[in-house]
């Protein structure tokens, strides 16, 4: 047996004599990492070139780790499938063996639903209709669907094998066999060898992106595009096709691909500035990011044509093993009518139908300028024209649906604009280049491919690096400055802005990456606002490293104390800060506030921005907001807790807390920990129980203070997820 670290949390054993390779752990791109160790490359075998890789995947006990979707087997199928040639009829490796999917019953449960909406979508005509359709154009739709899929929507069951664990073992081919130890502990046996996977991310741990990025400073333009992503599912180099639209200084994403977090950051940008989603459709590669986007402390807006929202939501209710209605707390939805011009907070956007497996629009984005309107248009997954013209067959009759909607989209792909990025992927469903090779635009960018432009591609279109930005509209407005105000009156909504202005008119810093703002143990004579960017706040003692979002204010406290600070600060990404003196700071918390009541809040909202629960993205006006919420108790060893007089969270602030279902323990939490999440999601008697173990301070914060803080909400989803998945672990080695 064979066993290889692939990245955080994934494992690759391969076991030769029972022709066995078992991918363990199936996060966003994992294909791309199994090509970065070479556990994906190129093989022969009696003349056919194809791609080695696993024909078996291990699942993750639990849905999501780290923020992060873990079983994500969208893309490692499609390349047993097809690269590999699992599937292609008459291939050297088709042998009537299927993929293996081993795991939890739910989990593969969870797959299953999974995989058929991200192939197919909605999957009949009555969904369709429930999305908004029209009955006519829902058949239709229903007729190229099965065009793609060759005749019939197939069931994973189908095409892929099952070895549930719940058990605690399952017999694999080969004569291997698979035990389950723990939460995602495995270990795999065949004769007197042994191999063991542990796909538990560890604490403060997180997924890693196969791509490494170079810093860049997005300008907060009038009307611009940030080409944020140029490759496809199988580019190990580059993000997945996506691009960032700035407009007066907002900023809104176009899908939302793996790893979204991590190409933000490179491009000097945080979460919490995020004011929008366009989604085009959800195969993997534009949806992947999608919890990402979670990751902040308001809701992001989400827009789309109803039928792409419904897949979208359909497809994360899978993944996730949860129903629709828990997402309406994580996005504020706002549905785009297809076909014709919408207007978005001053933004016009078009959703335009597009031919494809799954429920898919391009999109166009227009602004008004003194030359006149600027046009750009993103055709992420277009069909190639041979196969727009063979689906969209012409029949007698001159009101006939196939024919009208093959000449709007031929239409709407080839009208001129200032900006076109097209998918040129190639395939039965993706783009050609060749198709555009008459096209008037201003500036074609190829994208959604791996690998360079050949050179009838680059007479062309253009293609673009990360980070560059195209300027439709410059700006004459000082939008960081905006900014910073914006995040200010949010701190301190109680002061008059007559008084904010003197902290206002403090100097905006530019910060490159790597620059310390404040060093642990130092004095600093400035309190710093975070207007853009990415700060990482460092206290190696404690074991605390987060990463802190635009809104995020640093110094305040030690300003008010006097003391030094107590952990570093450091630039993550490019940063833009307004400087506000100490003194200055100081005169005005004196003049506006009780200095021991603010000194107290924000030793609160220090504390609590160095535990997990509240120390990633939260900005410090929504900090101080729970912080006020908060009261506190002394519990000594052995005592209850209180109960509530409203719902709550209980946070460990000195104590220890040991959490238990049935008498079983399932966590045992310290400073940082917490406790009671059932609270929040759940309308029935609490599963859980806790006993204070260790005698200190507890805080209690009301469960109505986190709601519409959705960071904190999916850290105590996936927490709860975990606890409830290792009492199930629990009960089942007793069983044994």
């Amino acid at each position: 047996m064979e066993r290889y670290k692939v990245s955080n949390g994934v494992w690759f054993v391969r076991i030769p004599e029972a022709d066995l390779s078992v991918l363990c752990g199936c996060p966003p791109d994992v294909v791309k990492h199994l090509m970065r160790r070479g556990l994906v490359a190129e093989a022969s075998k009696r003349g056919t070139v194809y791609e080695s890789g696993p024909n078996a995947i291990l699942l993750s006990d639990v849905a999501v780790q780290g923020g992060s979707f873990s079983n994500m087997t969208e893309f490692p199928l499609l390349q047993m499938f097809y690269r590999q040639g699992m599937i292609l009829p008459g291939h050297v490796n088709n042998t009537g063996r299927k993929p293996l999917i081993i795991g939890l019953l739910a989990q593969i449960q969870a797959q299953s639903a999974y995989v058929a909406t991200g192939t197919y979508g909605l999957e009949n005509e009555e969904e369709l209709v429930a999305a908004g359709v029209r009955q006519d154009l829902a058949a239709e739709i229903m007729r190229y669907k099965l065009l793609f899929a060759h005749g019939k929507l197939k069931g994973l069951g189908e095409i892929a094998e099952f070895a549930p664990t719940d058990s605690g073992r399952a017999e694999l081919p080969g004569g291997v066999t698979i035990l389950r130890k723990g939460l995602n502990l495995y270990s795999f046996r065949r004769g007197d060898e042994v191999v063991e996977v542990d796909m538990n991310l560890a604490p403060g741990e997180s997924y890693e992106s196969p791509v490494r990025h170079e810093f860049h400073r997005v300008d907060l333009d009038y009307f611009s595009v940030v080409h944020s992503g140029e490759g496809n599912g199988w580019d190990k180099d580059r993000p997945c096709m996506s691009s960032i639209v700035v407009f007066q200084g907002r900023i809104y994403l176009i899908d939302t691909g793996p790893y979204v977090l991590d190409s933000l950051t490179a491009l000097g940008i945080s979460v919490n500035e995020i004011e929008g989603i366009f989604h085009t459709h959800a195969h993997d590669d534009h949806f992947a990011g999608l919890t990402s986007l979670v990751r902040t402390d308001h809701r992001i807006k989400y827009y789309a044509a109803p039928l792409v929202r419904a897949a979208v939501m359909k497809k994360l209710s899978a993944v996730m093993n949860l129903p629709e209605r828990r997402f309406s707390s994580a996005f504020e939805f706002h549905d785009l009518e297809l076909g014709r011009w919408n207007e978005v907070e001053g933004l016009e956007v078009q959703p335009v139908l597009s031919l494809h497996p799954v429920e898919t629009t391009v999109l166009f984005f227009r602004a008004r300028s003194a030359e006149g309107p600027k046009t750009y248009a993103h055709l992420a997954d277009i069909p190639p024209f041979p196969v727009l013209e063979e689906f969209f067959q012409p029949k007698p009759g001159a009101d006939d649906l196939s024919e009208r909607l093959r000449e709007s989209m031929s239409r709407s792909l080839l009208q001129p604009v200032d900006l076109k990025k097209i998918d040129s992927g190639g395939g039965m469903i993706h783009g050609r280049a060749v198709d555009f090779e008459g096209d008037q635009s201003r500036k074609i960018v190829l994208s959604h491919i791996a690998g360079e432009l050949s050179a009838a591609e680059k007479e062309i279109g253009s293609n673009a690096s990360f980070g560059q930005q195209d300027v439709l509209i410059e700006s004459r407005i000082d939008y960081a400055g905006r900014a910073a105000e914006r995040h200010l009156s949010a701190h301190f909504p109680e002061v008059p802005p007559r008084e904010l202005g003197p902290l206002l008119n403090c100097p905006l810093l530019r910060l490159n990456p790597g620059h310390v703002i404040l060093r642990k143990g130092g004095r600093s004579a400035a309190v710093y606002l975070i207007a853009n960017g990415v700060v990482e706040t460092i206290d190696a003692k404690a074991g605390v490293e987060h990463m802190l979002s635009a809104g995020t204010m640093i110094g305040h406290l030690d300003a008010l104390s006097g003391q030094p600070s107590r952990r570093t600060y450091r630039a993550r990404s490019s940063v833009t800060a307004l400087e506000i003196p100490a003194e200055l700071f100081e005169e005005f918390a004196k003049r506006n506030y009780d200095p021991g009541e603010m000194k107290r809040l924000l030793e609160i909202e220090l504390f609590l921005q160095g535990t997990r629960l509240f120390g990633e993205m939260i900005s410090s006006a929504v900090q101080l907001r729970v912080a006020r919420s908060v009261s506190a108790v002394a519990l000594e060893t052995g005592a209850p807790l209180p109960d509530a007089k409203v719902p709550s969270i209980v946070v460990s602030r000195t104590g220890e807390l040991r959490i238990s279902i049935d008498a079983c323990e399932v966590d045992r939490v310290g400073s940082g920990g917490f406790y009671g999440e059932e609270s929040l999601f759940l309308d029935r008697p609490a599963l859980m129980s806790a006993e204070v173990v260790a005698g200190g301070e507890f805080l209690y914060v009301p469960a109505a203070a986190i709601r519409d803080v959705p960071i904190v909400e999916w850290k105590l989803l996936e927490e709860y997820d975990r606890r409830i998945t290792r009492f199930g672990s629990q009960q089942a080695e007793r069983r044994a």
